[in-house]
């Protein structure tokens, strides 16, 4: 009994519905982000020095340097797993060329382009936290030129600058390391105005690091549950005196009905357990379900029971599945490392059907970071002892 007692005042919080992956899949939200990567240009060098020329003068060589560092700060809402819009400030870094020239001389110039941009972003999952992406958009950017000279080159405009709309495109993938933080790689084509009046195309290879707003995890709560109430055992009452001249048996008190078996039920945190949207236990859930089943040894019980629980967000099927797959790894963990006798424990997932909260505590049918806050009591594990020492 003693020992029962302690396993249910140790309890670890709570096993939530790790549902928040998930959710965040199915829920809209607002993201923000930084993108580094490399740019290469593909532009006509000796168009652009031609055009810097003036008559008699012809290029006898051209060189070029078409790669630099770009970047991308962007902000965006996902409306639901398949689309989204981005907008947000590119830098394509500097493009330079040196052009030699009969009579001699030389052109020196550099290209560098900003703009913003405004894309429309599909999404595909391929797993769980996997998902592809692609964009469509349109970019206003301003391209500014550089240009000097040396010997008989005098550039005919040395500051060429041109503002113009075009098209984007891209193509990546996407990971969700937790539901706060993803990562992508992406190929972007950006077609732009090389300053002097014609187009050309820039290409960027980039990683991206990309965080939603209001997605981060509820915080584990502990949850301790009461003492089961045991009946009192009433005394039988004594016999009757007999009557002198007869000798009568003293009548035979009803045996007193055993008292049922105490019933102890202990609370696990899902994220103590589990990673986002998982059902296998992680090292720190091992710990907790080894020392809960340490304690249980040597204890004569009769019955074990692993009830798996989750809030009401996201699809109920889901919800369930994911409340199953949970209470069957606790169980399996527990026979496997425990040595819990697996005729003697049992799992059920209950998913949504029993929740801790009521309706008017937590309002609302969307997810927000209130609401998921509000509902972890709700994301549970449960199990329950019966049994005695």
């Amino acid at each position: 009994m003693r020992t029962l007692t302690t396993l249910m005042l140790a309890g670890f919080g709570a096993l939530s519905a790790s549902s928040a992956l998930a959710q965040l899949r199915e829920a809209p939200y607002a993201y923000g982000g930084l993108s580094v990567g490399q740019s290469r240009a593909k532009v006509d060098e000796n168009r652009i020095a031609n055009s810097q020329l003036g008559a008699g003068l012809t290029t006898s060589g051209v060189t070029s340097d078409e790669t630099d560092t770009a970047y991308r700060l962007f902000g965006g809402y996902q409306f639901n797993r398949n689309f989204g819009v981005e907008a947000g400030f590119f830098d394509l870094g500097k493009f330079g060329l040196n052009a030699t020239t009969v009579p001699v001389g030389s052109l020196i110039g550099e290209i560098k382009t900003q703009g913003v941009h405004l894309d429309l972003v599909g999404t595909l999952p391929v797993t769980e936290r996997l998902s592809a992406l692609g964009r469509i958009g349109a970019h206003y950017a301003k391209t500014r030129g550089n240009f000097r000279g040396t010997g008989a080159v005098t550039p005919l405009d040395p500051i060429p600058s041109t503002r113009e709309t075009n098209v984007k495109l891209g193509v990546g993938l996407q990971y969700a390391v937790n539901s706060a933080f993803l990562v992508r790689g992406e190929v972007e084509r950006y077609q732009v105005n090389d300053s002097v009046g014609h187009r050309g195309g820039v290409n960027v290879v980039s990683m991206s690091v990309v965080f939603p707003f209001g997605s981060a995890p509820a915080p584990t709560r502990m949850t301790r549950a009461e003492p089961a109430y045991v009946a009192p055992v009433v005394a039988a009452a004594p016999p009757p005196p007999e009557p002198a001249p007869v000798i009568v048996a003293a009548p035979v008190a009803p045996p007193v009905p055993p008292a049922p078996p105490p019933r102890h039920r202990v609370s696990f945190s899902a994220e103590s357990l589990f990673n986002f949207d998982q059902s296998n236990v992680q090292p720190q859930g091992r710990a907790a379900l080894d020392k809960f089943a340490s304690e249980l040894a040597g204890t004569q019980y009769e019955t074990i029971s692993v009830e798996g629980h989750t809030d009401r967000l996201g699809k109920p099927a889901y919800n369930q599945k994911l409340s199953m797959e949970r209470a069957s790894a606790v169980k399996d963990h527990l026979v496997s490392t425990g040595h819990i006798d697996p005729a003697k424990i049992s799992a059920t997932g209950k998913g949504e059907s029993t929740p801790v909260t009521k309706p008017e505590d937590c309002k609302g049918t969307r997810q927000t970071p209130a609401l998921v806050t509000c509902l972890q009591p709700d994301r549970r594990v449960e199990i329950e002892v019966t049994g005695t020492k």
